[in-house]
């Protein structure tokens, strides 16, 4: 148990790191591309790089962790992100920096896989929620944290990425301390035709519990890359941005461990439903308190305190859902719903922004919290045990 304990705050640690490095990162390179000239939608293209290498590398990951376990891969993801980052201040070029970033979106995809997998699949059902939602905290503060090194960039360019580079690296090691494990294993799982089908059965028993962590993603990266843009439009300036960013940051912060106790005591299901019901509300409200930085500041917070844990609520949710022996590729489907939700969220924003007149930004994201909202209350859970039943007879 002592064990099992250390390897969990290890894990979360390490997760906590990478939020940092990934909060550090975008607006880092966005104020220096803006300060060096590079046009907004370079700007743009260049982040989108981080969610394109975990696109890349992600029918890839599933074989090599079942064949060698979590440990190998967390390390090799962990280096991977550690050494690109320091390499940043080598040669400031648009598109070298686009490699790294596609090379930080495999490095910190392995990770989270590794981390994400290995912890759903130790813990216990009564604390799962807690869990994950620790896992979700850490990473959370991390992310929250990370653009506090941006002003360093006054001081000297290469410094934030130097310091970041430096806290990945002193993570890395910790992970040596860890034993390695191994996911339950799957008959025929290098053949393509058994990934097929186990990519099909994961969405066939787990689909539902994929919509929360695309909604977070399109929601997180819509709300940092689409609404700045609204906001200057409708007259609001660069301070009260960044404060009505930071309030939905802290509610998702302060309210993501309490959320996930109560999704272990009242179900995944119900308490996914209400925050994002709650989160469709919230998000209509502000799209009537525009005129409002206050009333702005509380909707974003209370949206934050809702909505800012579907990420972690739809990991443990489809580890409800998902039998054992599918939780690797379950987890890899969360991390692709994530990411594609990424790279949908700014894009339609912007086309919202752009063709739109007078209808609030705000509804794309009530609209689509409202879809998901409505999915998971029509939907019908699969039964674990009646495809453990079948899967073995089918086996034997």
């Amino acid at each position: 148990m002592e064990n099992q304990q250390l390897r969990f705050w290890i894990l979360v640690s390490i997760v906590g790191i990478s939020g940092f490095s990934q909060g550090m990162l975008l607006p880092l390179i966005a104020v220096i591309f803006e300060n060096s000239g590079v046009s907004s939608d370079l700007n743009g293209l260049n982040a989108t790089a981080m969610y394109i290498g975990i696109l890349l590398v992600s029918p890839f990951m599933e074989a090599p962790l079942r064949k060698y376990g979590y440990k190998p891969i967390i390390i090799l993801g962990g280096l991977l992100v550690a050494l690109s980052l320091g390499l940043f201040p080598l040669w400031k070029s648009f598109w070298f920096w686009f490699a790294l970033r596609l090379l930080i979106g495999i490095g910190d995809h392995a990770l989270h896989f590794g981390t994400q997998t290995w912890i759903t699949t130790f813990s216990s059902e009564k604390n799962r929620g807690r869990n994950i939602s620790l896992y979700g905290l850490f990473f959370g503060i991390g992310f929250a944290v990370g653009p506090l090194l941006t002003p360093l960039v006054k001081i000297n360019e290469a410094l934030p990425f130097i310091i970041s580079s430096a806290l990945c690296f002193i993570g890395w090691v910790f992970l040596f301390m860890l034993r390695n494990d191994f996911p339950e294993q799957t008959i025929g799982v290098n053949s393509f035709k058994e990934t097929m089908k186990r990519f099909g059965n994961a969405w066939r028993y787990g689909w539902v519990a994929f919509l929360p962590p695309f909604g977070y993603g399109f929601l997180e990266a819509s709300l940092n890359g689409s609404f700045p843009v609204y906001a200057l439009r409708i007259g609001l300036d660069v301070t009260n941005i960044s404060i009505l960013l930071f309030s939905f940051a802290i509610g998702a912060i302060i309210f993501q461990l309490p959320l996930g106790i109560l999704s272990d005591k009242l179900g995944r299901r119900p308490v996914l439903l209400s925050i994002l019901f709650l989160g469709f509300i919230s998000f209509t409200s502000a799209s009537f308190l525009e005129g409002t930085v206050i009333g702005l500041t509380i909707c974003l917070f209370i949206a934050g305190m809702v909505v800012g844990s579907t990420f972690s609520l739809g990991i443990s949710y489809m580890t409800d859902l998902m039998p054992k022996n599918l939780l690797p590729t379950g987890n890899l489907l969360c991390g692709v719903a994530f990411s594609i939700g990424s790279l949908t969220g700014p894009y339609l924003g912007g086309m919202f922004i752009k063709y739109t007149s007078n209808i609030s930004y705000f509804l794309i994201i009530s609209s689509m919290l409202l879809l998901i909202f409505i999915s998971i209350a029509v939907s019908k859970q699969k039964n674990m045990s009646t495809y453990n039943l079948s899967n073995n007879s089918s086996m034997s």
